[in-house]
């Protein structure tokens, strides 16, 4: 299935950057902005308390969720960007690998933050997405 996102990627910027730089979308698909996914369990509370790589497992997973049920996969997400509540730059790599691994050869444009608090309690990681489809209205 041809995909609505084309990867940019810079060669006059370092390549030690593991995504690209830029992306875009044709002027007919349809973008999706997905709320922050959180490393919630089914029944509200916080997945792997404590675990930076336990809780950016559990909010990819349900990235993946939130995209399915818009129409979308991951292949389809155009930008990212992975919070964590954490000053240790060890801590916000531990997360980053983990979403870096779900992403696979599909290396988004992303941002890596580290904050001082997220939302719910014991909650570590969120990732914020933006995800493009091909309008199949448009071609019908």
């Amino acid at each position: 299935m041809p995909r609505a996102i084309t990867l940019i990627r810079s060669g006059s910027l370092s390549s030690v950057a593991e995504y690209a730089y830029a992306a875009t979308a044709p002027a007919d698909a349809r973008l999706i902005f997905l709320a922050g996914a959180c490393p919630l369990n089914e029944d509200g509370s916080t997945a792997a308390v404590g675990d930076y790589a336990g809780q950016a497992a559990k909010a990819v997973e349900n990235m993946r969720t939130a995209l399915a049920d818009a129409g979308a996969s991951i292949e389809d997400v155009i930008s990212t960007r992975v919070l964590v509540a954490s000053a240790g730059r060890a801590d916000l790599v531990t997360a980053w690998k983990v979403v870096r691994a779900a992403l696979g050869d599909h290396d988004v444009p992303s941002t890596l933050m580290g904050v001082t608090v997220l939302g719910y309690e014991d909650q570590l990681v969120e990732i914020e997405a933006v995800a493009a489809v091909l309008d199949r209205s448009a071609t019908e």
